[in-house]
């Protein structure tokens, strides 16, 4: 079941945004988060419509089209906004005393190192017109985006003038098409055709010229939010049955869209929005309620970044805070996040759900959960030891004549039958065992955390361990 909605596009598109943000940030600045890593060095991967004498020879896009069924009820508005990074060249110089400066590859302060790098600054271009005026014919809007340069002081800790950053934008220019046909379905539904192209007059030049070149005049992340002031859109992927032939008659390049307007109090998706991203996301997306904030490198979930962001050194910490404003904001999220927000990251089970019928047996005050066909009680585990014969497991174990258990030091040395290619890295380490654990099949593993970790103490607390056989390890002495 999906729903409508008649508030005003600011508030509609509210939900919606949350998500788009963090499409139009996607793989803005990658961890280690300093412009010196190899991965930042080629920037802006996703939604990237470059002027159209570049594209071609380059295989690269200038345009994107999103087709998709739309049910309009009424005097029905469509409000449409496009959202973009229009890329700026930053660039460092350093101050020379006599009024004048020049330019450099590092400056060095105190708490940052800056250096020249491409920033991005978020565009929007927005229009609400009626529907019926889609169906009357092709409704363009061109739009342009003028070159400019601005300058910022530079000042050290005690105010003095080191420098300045020198941001220079290139012109831009676009343009959006939108047009809408009447389908001969069994509903009245229209068929909604949006185009968003690159108009810029650009060209390479006869001596050629590089991607880098071309970035500045092009719309990066470029997507598109479309809402409905009454009505709904059909899903792509799970249209209704008298739709399917329409649906699938819908040609999308270079992006996907999906419904994009959150759900309701009863948990029924909304209809009245959409989200075309160069990203394929499944209908309803949202960002998860336990991420503490935007980390942008999506190769990876939060809790890892947020590990290896903390880990990094503190000149490693300058270098990415110089880098930009944002990969800053992520240092600072990872050296300031309380203990229980990173445990929050761990993972959270949401396919569990409470049966509020008849209880499976015991107390029937206590909830049972369920999932798939499995059932469970929170207040008994899976092996009750009060009904069992079999005698309980020893927590320590006879390792080359040693007796090892928690507590004891070992020397991790993997064996030939382990695949994975980070066990070389562990070869040779000393490790803390945590606990020995017996299996169903008689197998013993020991959990362990590997010495001069510096998240040892966070696994520790979430119970996450690295694990190895006995024949895995050589006992040292127990800490």
């Amino acid at each position: 079941m999906t729903t409508t909605s008649t508030s005003p596009p600011g508030s509609r598109f509210a939900v919606a945004r949350q998500v788009a943000d963090a499409v139009l940030f996607e793989g803005y600045v990658l961890y280690p988060y300093r412009a010196s890593a190899a991965k930042n060095r080629l920037r802006w991967q996703f939604g990237v419509l470059v002027p159209p004498a570049w594209g071609p020879a380059h295989d690269e896009h200038s345009f994107q089209r999103t087709e998709l069924i739309m049910e309009p009820r009424g005097a029905a508005a469509l409000s449409v906004e496009l959202r973009f990074l229009h890329a700026q060249r930053r660039t460092v110089e350093e101050a020379l005393g006599d009024g004048s400066f020049a330019a450099v590859p590092e400056l060095h302060l105190s708490d940052r190192v800056l250096v020249p790098w491409d920033e991005g600054t978020e565009e929007r271009v927005e229009m609400t017109f009626p529907v019926a005026e889609l169906t009357a014919g092709e409704i363009t809007l061109a739009f342009a985006r003028p070159a400019r340069t601005q300058t910022e002081a530079v000042l050290d800790a005690n105010g003095r003038e080191r420098g300045r950053l020198v941001r220079r934008t290139e012109p831009v220019e676009g343009v959006v098409r939108l047009r809408a046909t009447e389908l001969d379905v069994p509903y009245r539904a229209l068929k909604l055709t949006a185009v968003v192209e690159n108009t810029s007059s650009w060209t390479p030049g006869a001596d050629g010229a590089d991607r880098d070149s071309a970035l500045p005049r092009s719309l990066v992340a470029s997507h598109l939010l479309l809402g409905l002031s009454a009505g709904s859109f059909l899903s792509m992927t799970d249209p209704p049955e008298w739709a399917a032939d329409a649906v699938a008659g819908c040609g999308n390049r270079h992006t996907w869209p999906v419904l994009a307007g959150g759900r309701d109090s009863r948990g029924n998706g909304r209809a009245d929005v959409v989200l075309s991203s160069p990203i394929i996301l499944e209908d309803h997306p949202a960002i998860a309620p336990e991420s503490a904030g935007a980390m942008y490198d999506a190769t990876e979930i939060d809790e890892i970044l947020a590990l290896r962001t903390a880990a990094l050194t503190d000149q490693e910490k300058r270098e990415a805070r110089g880098t930009d404003a944002r990969a800053a904001a992520v240092i600072d999220l990872a050296d300031n996040m309380p203990p229980e927000v990173l445990e929050r990251l761990h993972g959270a089970v949401r396919a569990l759900r409470e049966i509020t019928g008849p209880q499976p047996s015991g107390d029937p005050g206590v909830p049972a959960f369920f999932e798939e066909d499995a059932v469970f009680r929170p207040d008994t585990p899976w092996w009750d030891p009060e009904h069992s014969d079999a005698a309980p497991a020893p927590d320590r174990i006879q390792v080359d004549g040693t007796s090892v258990g928690p507590g004891s030091r070992v020397l991790l040395r993997p064996g030939l039958r382990r695949t994975d290619a980070q066990d070389l890295f562990l070869q040779g380490r000393t490790a803390l065992v945590e606990a020995v654990l017996h299996d169903v099949d008689g197998g013993v593993h020991l959990a362990v955390t590997v010495e001069g970790d510096p998240g040892a103490d966070i696994r520790r607390e979430q119970g996450r361990f690295l694990y190895f056989q006995p024949d895995e390890v050589a006992p040292l002495e127990d800490a």
